[in-house]
């Protein structure tokens, strides 16, 4: 089957100059079915590094601060809900495709466990330096990278002669749920020939422009029109990487706005100011953007002929030293809206609005009366909603001007007229589409008329572009010498499709859904959540000025996202990407990582919608059968929306067998040499009762495994902010958990309920005692996720076998497995099965009942005598407050800062403990380290006691505390590392005396 794309989709020599490079079709390999390869070889695979360990907190903190890159990001070509960073998406398959030192039982033939963890640290240092998102482009990293990835497949290649693999040539990597195109990227990054495939059009689209057009002409020259006033380009000059594309699409996003500004210039007129309000007595200053309220009519009898505002921010610009806000000035006619500087007497009177409460409800201005959510709602669907000028913000000599908006003005706004409006109706969901029940029901009703006209124009102008895009690559001899007068349309249709981006871009901040930001000083996005939600005031940007939300800065966003891609993604094959069902996959023996949907997610071909109307005008004629429908396809997407499927169970039905289906293909399609990673975005609400599970994740759970695979491995991924995460003032679960499957055994037996038990006492501990981890290599999992971190080990038992057979014969759910697996956790972190003190035993079990409140002596005195100790031990060893006939266990902070615990005759492990905890947060982890050092066989029950007080304050929603020992552990490795810089210096000390 031929390349669905172009019949000439290069796959090229990579060491060769482009115009030397021979060109051959992408052919899918259908090979015989995994099952059949199975049983007439059985694979010898090598453990990867991902079923074995990660430098887990390196990846995180790399993929949380990803986050807050805004400018130069591949992201930035198209917005993706959900999208995985992009640096998680590489470090993941990295170590999915990399072989772990320490073969199947923890180290090699020949090889010693030290040789193992040296090699492994190794790849890990590789992993790290991955993960840095700023090393993005760092040719000899991988370089490396490349070279250990094949050398691990000619390991495999070599252990199974049988199969006749070609070691010189890796397996082709698929995505059948490429989304936002992190992964596909990030797979053609590390040296993989890339299938990249997805129902939804808007990411095939978007896959497009990440993984094809970008790797199909690196390093083109441009062959556009250099701007008028821009600095001449050097004509001989090399692009590299996605430069030379990069340039055109900026040449050609001018010529756009050229024309669109003569068609426009009208509806969007410069504002005449004086030189001493911030313009100039010569020229008019550019407007920013247009700042309204929606209007009802005036519930009052006495003003119904009014429309009054409803706001939820007079502010106009709130920063400190120059803060702005609209005044409302009455008069006989009804009121109108005045700027006013200065320091405002009541800024939370101005922040209010007119708002009264929580969602739509409001104040008239007039007259005083409430305007309710009702009301609001009823006016809407009367088509009653109208819009009232509050300021006009443009571009002066020293900044942002804001001006008294005048009648005329809005004459205007009403002047544009539409010639076809996008009438296309929105999704009726009401839980993420805010404004269908105020009347908003068509994708028309979210933009101005003026709004409508704008986006109209620019579709028209750049569908306009494509024939002269064209025109231009056949008269660039350069661009001809490289490609041929064949590729001249390909590259028209690369650069039309990253225009198209670019209008994308600008309907997402030009609708009247769009906020203005009064901290920023500018339009902001529609979407800053998986909604569409309703606004009352809002920006109307100005698209064919120069600031922010015009056409050229974010034409702007979509060159700097082409160029971010790297030349280490672009010297590679274009990727394969075309629109597919994941139930239909037929891409086999493929490497596989995926981030499917999830159980109750919002449907995205909903959202995408949004984009698709406008999008669809421009790349109907470039990609007909991807944008052959009015909207997105929505009856395939596998995601269970009760709305669509008239019920929870019929929505629940859809998805489980949907899903199942998907599995099935992915565990029939997969290269017996590798793994499978599947991203399973967790949320909060999952967790209940002390336990992991919910019905999305039992469901996604069960998905899995009867679709063939058995799970090796679970690892929790943080792609939020850590400040974010603190500021919620809770220990938030991970982001995402990544499950690593390899398929089950076709004759795979059955074992009962019994043997599971047995098998987790005997199998969990080891496990759990690998992720708490030592004082060096992997980094120890924080408390707050060896719950889902467990789930690996444990499910890995669950899966491998057909079934676990209860007494009555019938198959165990993954809702008991997974009951049993978080009870295998708690008894393995169960003080009563460690060695602990009889103190600590007794603080704990205080600790369960009192927290840190205080508890009769009685009460405490008969514990006491039960875990062999007594109230006054306890007392002399410091940890508790007793008298007046109470007991109370001291905080960490209550702890005296100068205790040496080389002068402590008593010294129960729950103190060393909680002095840990108070050095930490005091001091910092140098002193944490030195208290460490001067009582170092305390060190690992120090680090059980504070993953099982985690899970205890977990249990209890006693989130401060549980922070803190959450904290410890998160800080354990830097506190080691530095009690060995302590002992080192003492025995130094000790040999200079």
């Amino acid at each position: 089957m031929s390349c669905y794309l172009r019949p000439l989709c290069p796959r090229h020599c990579h060491d060769a100059p482009f115009s030397q490079q021979t060109f051959k079709p992408f052919r899918f390999i259908l090979r015989q079915p995994l099952a059949r390869v199975l049983l007439m070889h059985p694979i010898k695979s090598p453990k990867k590094l991902i079923e074995v360990a990660l430098p887990l907190d390196d990846i995180n903190g790399f993929s949380s601060s990803e986050k807050s890159i805004r400018l130069g990001h591949p992201s930035n070509l198209h917005l993706w809900w959900a999208r995985r960073p992009f640096v998680t998406a590489r470090a993941i398959l990295f170590a999915q495709l990399v072989n772990d030192p320490g073969g199947e039982r923890g180290w090699s033939k020949g090889k010693t466990k030290a040789q193992a963890e040296s090699e492994r640290e190794e790849l890990f240092d590789i992993l790290r330096e991955l993960s840095d998102f700023n090393n993005s482009n760092k040719k000899s990293l991988f370089k490396r990278a490349r070279t250990k990835i094949l050398e691990s497949w000619k390991e495999s290649c070599a252990l199974n002669p049988a199969l006749n693999w070609n070691e010189a040539l890796l397996p082709e990597f698929h995505d059948p749920f490429s989304g936002g195109g992190s992964i596909p990227l990030e797979a053609q990054r590390l040296g993989l020939a890339v299938h990249a495939t997805d129902i939804n059009p808007i990411s095939v689209s978007i896959n497009k422009g990440l993984t094809y057009y970008p790797a199909l002409f690196s390093e083109v020259s441009p062959v556009g029109p250099i701007p008028k006033n821009e600095k001449q380009a050097v004509f001989d000059r090399e692009y590299s990487g996605a430069h030379g594309l990069s340039e055109d699409v900026k040449r050609y996003a001018h010529v756009v706005y050229r024309r669109a500004k003569d068609k426009l210039q009208r509806y969007y007129p410069e504002i005449k100011l004086s030189e001493s309000l911030g313009g100039s007595d010569h020229d008019g200053l550019p407007v920013v953007s247009y700042v309204w309220a929606r209007t009802v009519r005036s519930p009052s009898p006495a003003f119904s002929n009014i429309h009054v505002p409803l706001m939820t921010n007079f502010f106009l610009c709130s920063k400190k030293g120059r803060q702005v806000w609209a005044e409302i000035e009455k008069n006989g006619s009804g009121y109108r809206f005045k700027v006013i500087h200065g320091v405002p007497s009541d800024p939370a009177t101005l922040k209010k609005g007119t708002k009264q409460s929580r969602g739509a409800n409001f104040e008239c201005i007039l007259s005083g009366a409430p305007i309710t959510s009702n009301y609001v709602r009823e006016q809407g669907l009367m088509g009653e909603l109208g819009a009232k000028l509050i300021a006009i913000v443009a571009l002066g000599r020293k900044g942002r001007v804001y001006i008294d908006p005048s009648e005329y003005d809005e004459e205007i706004a009403r002047s544009a007229k539409p010639e076809t409006p996008p009438d296309v109706e929105l999704s009726k969901h009401s839980q993420y589409m805010g404004t269908i029940s105020y009347g908003l029901t068509k994708h028309s009703d979210l933009y101005t008329k003026r709004q409508l006209l704008a986006l109209e124009t620019f579709c028209e102008l750049i569908k306009e572009v494509r024939s002269e895009v064209e025109k231009d690559a056949l008269h660039c001899s350069k661009f001809i010498a490289s490609y041929g007068e064949s590729f001249s349309s390909v590259y028209a249709d690369a650069i039309v499709h990253y225009l198209a981006f670019s209008l994308g871009k600008l309907a997402d901040i030009n609708n009247s859904l769009a906020a203005w930001g009064h901290i920023q000083e500018c339009p902001l996005h529609l979407f800053t959540r998986q909604a569409i939600p309703m606004a009352w005031d809002f920006a109307e940007a100005n698209p064919i000025g120069t600031s922010s939300g015009s056409w050229l800065t974010v034409s702007k966003g979509v060159q700097r996202g082409i160029i971010s891609i790297g030349q280490t993604a672009t010297d590679g094959s274009p990727a394969h990407v075309r629109q597919m069902n994941a139930v239909e996959n037929n891409v086999a023996n493929a490497i596989i990582s995926c981030d499917p949907p999830y159980y109750d997610n919002v449907p995205y071909s909903d959202l995408s919608d949004f984009f698709y109307i406008w999008e669809r005008r421009i790349l109907k004629e470039v990609d007909r059968d991807l944008f052959s429908t009015i909207t997105t396809p929505k009856e395939q997407e596998l995601v269970a929306d009760f709305k669509r499927w008239g019920g929870k169970d019929q929505a629940q039905n859809f998805f489980t067998s949907g899903m199942l289906l998907a599995i099935q293909k992915l565990a029939e399609n997969t290269h017996p040499a590798f793994p499978v990673t599947i991203y399973y975005a967790f949320k909060q609400s999952e967790t209940k009762d002390d336990s992991t599970k919910s019905t999305g994740w039992e469901t996604f759970l069960e998905s899995v495994i009867q679709g063939g695979f058995k799970i090796t491995g679970t690892w929790p991924l943080r792609t939020e902010r850590a400040a974010r995460m603190r500021g919620q003032g809770s220990n938030a679960l991970a982001s995402s958990i990544v499950l690593v499957c390899r398929t089950r055994k076709l004759d795979a037996e059955s074992i009962s309920r019994r043997d599971f038990q047995r098998q987790l006492r005997e199998g969990m501990p080891e496990a759990l005692e690998a992720m708490i981890g030592g004082e060096t290599g992997q980094t120890p999992i924080a408390p707050v996720d060896l719950a889902q971190s467990a789930i690996g080990p444990g499910m890995a038992i669950y899966s491998k076998y057909a079934a676990v057979l209860n007494q009555d014969g019938s198959r165990m759910s993954v809702h008991d497995a997974l009951i049993m697996i978080n009870r295998a956790i708690s008894d393995y972190l169960n003080p009563d099965s460690g060695s602990f003190d009889a103190d600590t035993l007794f603080c704990d079990d205080w600790f369960a009942q009192y927290g840190w409140s205080a508890g009769a002596f009685g009460d405490a005195n008969t514990l006491a005598q039960a875990k062999g100790t007594s109230v006054d031990g306890v007392h002399s060893a410091g940890v508790i407050e007793s008298g007046s006939g109470k007991v109370r266990l001291l905080k960490w902070s209550e702890y005296p800062s100068d205790w040496d615990p080389r002068n402590d005759t008593r010294t129960p492990v729950w103190e060393a403990c909680h002095q840990m905890i108070r050095a930490l947060n005091q001091q910092g982890e140098a002193a944490a380290g030195a208290l460490l050092a001067r009582m170092p066989e305390q060190g690992e029950p120090i680090r059980q006691l504070a993953y099982h007080l985690y899970t205890l304050c977990e249990r209890k929603k006693w989130a401060e505390e549980a922070r803190a020992y959450n904290e410890l552990i998160g800080s354990w490795h830097a506190i080691v590392a530095a009690s060995h810089d302590t002992g080192h210096r003492d025995e130094q000390i000790g040999l200079e005396l």
